[in-house]
């Protein structure tokens, strides 16, 4: 673990006058800042920068150097690591000879430092994602040239990372790493706290190392939600120790998750600032349960939703919960109560009875089993999500907890939020991946706030999320499914809205999406062609991948 180390007062200094001080500093200005008026090939655009005309070397020896509280975190460590190896994946063994001969001569930049004040590694909604970032060439005084990087939090510090890194190009004529328009000053933060990807394993099972490499992705974007669908109708492949007969439900005993799975793929995401949200969803989307526990079952031809009128439904759900809570800290968790269709209980004798017996109707017993569900999470110290039917149908029910999901169109976080209630935005005529047909650009000019001018009810909007569901994409197709188009969300989520929404998309973000599907695919993503009519496609024809 590198020794803790303090920041030279000069360098602090020159990042806080560059920042505060600097007349060309810009606020994102359609993907402007310093340089003549360029773009800033940067994705998600930062919140403030500067950028210069210099030209800056990197070592690919480049060394680590770590101050505050939390510079020695192993999260810090291990970030630096794989940022390192994606800097000079082209600094070889074929370029030994270039490296030393450049070496006597020295780089500008041969030390990250990052400084990161506090200690605490907790990852809740909220925490602070904030750094500046300065690359400068050295003041002189000091035999090695470095880069500074400073965060509150260990998070913060991988959101510097990740621009750092992409800041940095391998140039081919010199097989050196040069960082262009330096010197860069940078102080970025998100405008969303919550900004997420839905990923669907039940209509389609996703390897564990599928997964990661979609958690690796969504960092590289600065998603820092993977909502986590695990199960539905068609299969529940998710492990659960009180009941083990519930993942009878999987297609085949080879497509499941164990509870060291879901471990390994939250501890994998935490490690990379992201969180994930499991969702459970009830009581409709459920027919796959009863594969191990047919009691669940209205009856064997009519299988969902889940038994409304059998208090161990409930029991099993509470133990299903608990069973969860030990794997998934973050706070929210996601309980669906979408699409419900009652037909079943209200056409199943003793349901049917039993809804006479307590003087209910179908849409009685849905609000039931809905607020039902929402008390054992809330027993549990969880937040309940809901998909946005729930708000729709009996919103002054609800827990004034919960979150409320939209999906069905526009419109609906304004009136979540004048309730008072906080909202996610996922409009699928917008945000839902598996709508092949809508281009890049209405991904990226969907506003989560649009038509919500109060700024205390604005506050209300926690975020926003994309959603790949699963029914047309597996491991074959999933990733090109997701990228480049949940990049431009990402980007309407992290960056100012000042920025995103100023001039010619075309102009301002097209060439940059363009440059930052190229990055995903220079690192391993198989992101889709961005201009493509529809997504997931492959190119045309020949040409580079700067401009498909």
């Amino acid at each position: 673990m590198p020794p803790p180390d303090s920041p030279p007062r000069q360098v602090l200094c020159l990042l806080v006058l560059a920042l505060l001080l600097r007349p060309s500093l810009a606020s994102g200005g359609g993907g402007g800042g310093g340089g003549g008026g360029e773009l800033a090939y940067l994705w998600p655009l930062p919140a403030e920068f500067t950028a210069g005309g210099d030209t800056l070397s990197v070592d690919p020896a480049l060394a680590l150097v770590v101050g505050g509280n939390g510079g020695g975190s192993r999260i810090v460590k291990d970030a630096f690591d794989r940022y390192k190896s994606i800097i000079f994946q082209h600094s070889g063994v074929f370029s030994i000879f270039n490296a030393l001969r450049k070496r006597a001569s020295g780089y500008d930049i041969g030390r990250l430092r990052i400084v990161v004040r506090s200690g605490n590694e907790e990852l809740q909604l909220g925490v602070d994602e904030s750094y500046t970032l300065l690359v400068t060439k050295s003041d002189g005084k000091s035999i090695i040239g470095e880069a500074t990087i400073e965060a509150n939090t260990v998070y913060g510090a991988l959101r510097g990372l990740e621009t750092f890194s992409q800041l940095c190009t391998f140039d081919y004529s010199t097989k050196s790493v040069l960082v262009r328009q330096a010197p860069w000053y940078i102080r970025d933060e998100p405008r969303f706290a919550y900004r997420g990807l839905l990923l669907d394993t039940s209509r389609h099972y996703y390897p564990v190392d599928v997964i990661k490499h979609i958690l690796d992705s969504m960092s590289f974007a600065k998603l820092n939600v993977l909502h986590w669908h695990m199960v539905d109708s068609q299969s529940f492949p998710l492990e659960v120790p009180t009941y083990p007969k519930l993942w009878q439900g999987a297609y085949t005993k080879w497509e499941r998750y164990t509870v060291e799975d879901a471990y390994e793929i939250v501890n994998f995401a935490k490690n990379r600032g992201i969180h994930v949200m499991a969702e459970v969803d009830v009581p409709g989307h459920a027919e796959s349960w009863g594969k191990g526990y047919p009691e669940l079952w209205p009856s064997s031809s009519c299988r969902e939703p889940l038994d409304v009128s059998k208090s161990s439904t409930f029991d099993l759900i509470s133990g299903l919960l608990s069973d969860i809570r030990k794997i998934f800290p973050f706070e929210l968790f996601h309980l669906g109560g979408d699409e419900v269709n009652t037909d079943c209980w209200t056409s199943t004798t003793h349901v049917k009875q039993w809804l006479q017996n307590h003087n209910m109707t179908g849409k009685d017993a849905y609000k039931y089993f809905v607020i039902r569900a929402q008390e054992i999470a809330i027993s549990k110290n969880w937040t309940p999500v809901n998909w946005e039917e729930t708000f729709n149908a009996f919103p002054q029910s609800l827990n004034p907890k919960t979150i409320v999901h939209n999906w069905l169109g526009a419109g609906v976080c304004p009136k979540a939020v004048a309730k008072g209630f906080k909202c996610i935005f996922s409009n699928q005529g917008v945000w839902y991946l598996d709508h092949l047909d809508v281009p890049w650009d209405q991904v990226y000019t969907a506003e989560p706030l649009e038509g919500i001018s109060d700024a205390s009810k604005q506050k209300l909007v926690i975020g926003g999320e994309v959603c790949m569901w699963g029914e047309t994409a597996d491991t074959s197709n999933v990733q090109q499914t997701i990228w480049p188009r949940a990049a431009a969300a990402a980007e309407r989520l992290w960056s100012r809205r000042d920025a995103t929404s100023a001039g010619d998309v075309n102009t301002t973000a097209l060439p940059r999406l363009h440059y930052f599907r190229c990055l995903l695919n220079g690192r391993g993503v198989q992101a889709a062609p961005v201009t493509n009519q529809y997504a997931r496609s492959p190119p045309k024809g020949p040409g580079s991948c700067y401009d498909q």
